[in-house]
């Protein structure tokens, strides 16, 4: 790619950030990725990898083909419209219910979900929402910080996914990192806290458990109410 169409890349990125409504942090923290990897992107001095750039799709609501090439019908990327992307409201749900959410045809009949999060992203049917609660992700999530997670979407290392572990009556909230898997080809996956005071926790053949969902936007009050 020419240095005239990374800026340009660049460009449809920041363009596309600022019509989300999101800042180069909000961006940064979707993919785990420090504030100065985003400026680089939409400054054009880097680009993202491959993989990486199918997430910047779904986080931008648009596809990697208009990042790449700047297709230009309004048609095909509707994203381009003056007019404010619509709203999607994603239930919020208790750490108990979201180990088993994508297993529940109606969510209200636990008595979970009475409230919600907006976004604009495109999502998959089974989204919902979490509030942090503790310690253990500390610095980067916080009590309260409410958090939007994706069942259909896979995680990739360096992603912060919700996992239940058998052996919890709940689900947890960490940073994924694959370790492969053992000589009987049983996933090892372990769930890292950001908060060194808490142990990080192991997916494997003596400690089964499943990823529930991954990360796809966070939302953070900065000033409580009441």
């Amino acid at each position: 790619m020419s240095s005239s169409d990374m800026n340009d890349f660049g460009g449809r990125v920041r363009r596309l950030r600022k019509i989300r409504g999101m800042t180069q942090a909000d961006v940064a923290r979707a993919f785990g990725v420090t504030r100065a990897a985003v400026l680089q992107w939409e400054r054009g001095t880097t680009l993202p990898t491959a993989g990486k750039l199918e997430v910047l799709a779904r986080v931008l609501a648009t596809s990697v083909s208009y990042l790449l090439t700047g297709d230009t019908d309004k048609l095909s990327h509707p994203e381009l419209s003056d007019a404010p992307p619509a709203l999607r409201e994603v239930p919020i749900v208790s750490y108990v219910i979201a180990g088993d959410f994508t297993d529940i045809s109606d969510a209200y009949a636990t008595g979970d979900g009475l409230d919600y999060v907006s976004t604009s992203l495109t999502l998959g049917p089974n989204a919902f929402a979490l509030i942090i609660e503790g310690e253990s992700m500390l610095p980067e999530f916080r009590p309260g910080d409410r958090i939007i997670v994706d069942p259909s979407a896979t995680p990739r290392p360096g992603d912060f996914v919700v996992a239940r572990l058998e052996a919890e009556d709940r689900a947890t909230f960490k940073k994924f990192r694959a370790r492969g898997g053992d000589s009987q080809g049983v996933d090892i996956i372990d769930l890292v806290p950001l908060n060194e005071d808490w142990p990080t926790l192991r997916i494997d053949a003596h400690n089964p458990g499943r990823v529930v969902a991954t990360l796809i936007e966070h939302h953070r009050r900065f000033r409580r109410q009441g």
